[in-house]
């Protein structure tokens, strides 16, 4: 099983990236997808979950309205759009899976998890 992410880099204040989380060896259809990010010195933040199975989505409020979880089981791909970024929201990001369906917006127990992109939002 691998999970891959990609998408990250630097952007100003206010701008905008689109995540991708690539995965092979497993059907995204049969798990919920989750995004994490951690950033120096913070705990690690699960913020955005998406069920495989039927497209359910949620999202802890500091990212509500600015990020979108999306799905392609066809490309057995997780997107994360990332709107009107901030300083904040600079971090690795990780997305990882769980058999089944969303427990909320925040996964409770992996069963794998992608190697993490970097996301920095200049001032």
């Amino acid at each position: 099983v691998q999970l891959v992410e990609s998408g990250g880099g630097l952007v100003q204040a206010g701008g905008s990236l689109r995540l991708s989380c690539a995965a092979s060896g497993l059907s995204l259809a049969d798990y919920a997808i989750g995004w994490f990010r951690q950033a120096p010195g913070k705990e690690q933040e699960g913020f955005s979950c998406i069920s495989g199975i039927d497209g359910s989505t949620y999202y802890k409020d500091s990212v509500k309205d600015r990020f979108t979880i999306s799905r392609d089981n066809a490309k057995n791909s997780v997107y994360l759009q990332m709107n009107s970024l901030k300083p904040e929201d600079s971090a690795v990001y990780y997305c990882a899976v769980e058999f089944g369906i969303c427990p909320g917006y925040k996964l409770v127990r992996a069963d794998y998890w992608g190697q993490g992109t970097q996301v920095t939002v200049s001032s």
